[in-house]
């Protein structure tokens, strides 16, 4: 699986390149390593970071953000090692704009090379995944976990549903959709 991995990472690095984003750049870019992610989550990878350049610090909203760091852990979930090669290298290209300067988040820039990626390479890398579509493209049967959920909270304005097993103080009035922003509500 990990040489799975590290090969289909390698041509997304190179297909990336092929567009003009050179992620090799150690300099410009930083030191990126992958692996599969040891804990059996819900998300499909993430990218953490570390070293911030303290040149490129900028504040928001009272909090500290940093543009540029000099090292990335990207993490692939095991389970999304089963789909098809182009959802994994989706979600290895996902965690890999997250390497470059000023794409720490989800925010316009990060939309930016979201929207260029997918018009010129054909993928559809988004902020959220849906877990049950891409089982399905990838030929998969889809096992419905939801029993083990203790919460079902779903969004007053576009329907969309989310499962917990735990639920925090106040976290209805914290949080919101994903997808669209609104309301959440729990109904179990």
């Amino acid at each position: 699986m990990e040489e799975k991995l590290n090969r289909l990472y390698k041509e997304s690095l190179e297909e990336l390149k092929s567009i003009g984003i050179d992620l090799f750049n150690e300099k410009s870019i930083g030191k990126i390593d992958i692996k599969l992610s040891k804990r059996n989550n819900k998300r499909y990878g993430c990218c953490k970071q570390e070293d911030p350049e303290k040149s490129t610090i900028y504040r928001l909203n009272r909090k500290i953000y940093y543009r540029k760091y000099n090292i990335h852990h990207i993490e692939i979930s095991k389970w999304v090692m089963e789909l098809n090669d182009d959802l994994i290298k989706n979600t290895i290209i996902h965690e890999l704009i997250h390497c470059i300067p000023d794409c720490n988040n989800h925010g316009k820039q990060f939309k930016l090379y979201a929207k260029t990626i997918n018009s010129k390479l054909g993928y559809s890398i988004s902020r959220i995944g849906n877990r049950q579509e891409d089982y399905k493209k990838s030929n998969l049967e889809f096992e419905d976990d939801k029993k083990d959920y203790k919460y079902k909270i779903v969004c007053s304005s576009c329907g969309l549903i989310y499962y917990r097993k735990r639920m925090t103080k106040g976290f209805l009035k914290k949080y919101r959709c994903g997808k669209c922003k609104g309301k959440l509500y729990l109904t179990i």
